[in-house]
């Protein structure tokens, strides 16, 4: 067995931007550069935020056979691409991370949602929970490589992929299987070689997913059982079950130091969570967001900028917060208005 030794343009003009201190109102501009992706899955378009000045542009995805659904976002310095799932038209969408220029298509299964890729592989793995399938594309060609199906047992049981992560080294992809019947929901451990399931685990009630380069360990957020569990990525075995009411969304410091989840299904109230990634305990108090459905989360690099989607389908909110010195805990900065339903986020140098 293997050890692990442990990526139409509609050039709109500052689109609904409304990000402003709520002592005040001034604008804060974050440190440091790069941009925010974030996939407007009502609204058929992404919304590219600047992290230095707060400057929103807005894309279109291409037409399809349907109207346009982007999902989820994932960036790979691989020809430096951002790749957005498009559900409504079975394809994964590469845009220059630069231009925004569409530099091509990939084909996907059914029910495109969660998506990752890995540097070491070269790889984006797709989510099709219509299909029950998820599907790997090389992230050069856009050409699929192979699909990997869900295992039987546990689509009889009435599961379906949903978060995936790919570890960095290439060893591993983690699925998620929501929906199963009984206790617990499933994860599927594959070998990123030949795609074969290597291992499973029965973790908590809607598991998402995230690692990160020198922690050894799987954070699985569950929602519907109130924890975030932790395993280890070699053999799945429970390190730690943490106590988080409705855990959902799962942001990792590039580090694997700190762990952010968001509390989903209550709304607004105390709903960003951070946990310290050595003690694998909640600090310090749950921070508020002035949103409701606080959703995916996406952060620059030293964790020092924190975004929040705000989901549903007449919503148009990222929100944005901001950690000083030491401290993991982030204090709200304001608001962005984006496009309808911003679903999937991710930073991009």
């Amino acid at each position: 067995m293997r050890t692990r030794s442990s990526i139409v343009q509609t050039a709109a003009l500052a689109v609904g931007l409304t990000i402003a201190s709520l002592l005040g109102g001034v604008a804060e501009a974050a440190p440091g550069g790069g941009k925010i992706v974030v996939a407007n899955r009502a609204s058929g378009t992404i919304s590219v935020i600047s992290v230095k000045n707060n400057a929103v542009s807005t894309y279109a995805l291409p037409a399809g056979a349907n109207a346009p659904e982007p999902m989820y976002v994932f960036y790979s310095p691989i020809q430096r691409r951002v790749f957005v799932g498009d559900r409504a038209n079975d394809r994964v969408v590469a845009f220059d991370a630069h231009s925004f220029d569409v530099e091509g298509i990939a084909d996907a299964g059914a029910g495109v949602f969660h998506m990752w890729g890995s540097r070491a592989t070269g790889e984006l793995w797709v989510n099709n929970d219509l299909d029950n399938t998820t599907s790997v594309i090389d992230m050069r060609t856009l050409e699929t490589v192979a699909t990997i199906p869900t295992p039987a047992d546990l689509v009889a049981m009435g599961g379906k992929p949903h978060d995936v992560i790919v570890d960095q080294q290439g060893f591993y992809g983690y699925i998620s299987v929501i929906g199963v019947a009984g206790a617990g929901d499933g994860l599927v451990q594959v070998d990123a070689r030949d795609y074969s399931v290597v291992n499973r685990a029965v973790v908590g009630d809607d598991p998402h997913l995230s690692l990160a380069a020198g922690n050894p360990n799987l954070y699985v957020p569950a929602q519907g059982s109130d924890i975030v569990e932790v395993l280890d990525r070699e053999s799945l075995e429970s390190v730690a079950v943490i106590p988080v009411p409705g855990a959902h969304g799962a942001g990792m410091r590039v580090n694997g130091r700190y762990f952010y989840t968001t509390n989903l299904p209550d709304g607004g109230d105390d709903a960003i969570y951070v946990i310290d990634t050595k003690s694998n305990s909640v600090v310090g108090d749950p921070v508020d967001t002035p949103f409701a459905v606080p959703h995916n989360i996406a952060m620059t690099p030293n964790g020092r900028m924190i975004y929040v989607t705000h989901s549903g389908g007449a919503s148009d909110k990222v929100t944005v917060y901001r950690t000083r010195g030491r401290s993991p805990i982030p204090s709200l900065v304001g608001s962005i208005d984006v496009g309808l339903n911003p679903f999937g986020i991710a930073y991009v140098p």
